[in-house]
């Protein structure tokens, strides 16, 4: 089982917030995941980001593959690889 950090959309129409999320790639991107890490709210200035950092290192250190963006907020959340 291929396993992703990536975000999950549960804002309304034209009012996205994004919560970021431990899930199986190949479920859909607002289907069943494994565990919820933070959320992400760009609709606040400045952007909102609260990941729990450390269970996103354990995560990864168990084989999960960030996305692009997600790696971005984990950078911004404060995360150091």
């Amino acid at each position: 089982m291929a396993v992703k950090i990536r975000l999950r959309r549960i804002g309304a129409k034209k009012a996205p917030v994004y919560r970021v999320v431990v899930a199986d790639s190949r479920s859909p991107r607002d289907g069943r995941f494994v565990e919820e890490l933070g959320y992400y709210n760009p609709m606040t200035d400045p952007a909102e980001v609260k990941i729990d950092v450390e269970k996103a290192k354990v995560w990864i250190k168990n084989g999960a593959q960030p996305t692009e963006t997600v790696k971005a907020l984990l950078k911004k959340a404060g995360m150091t690889e």
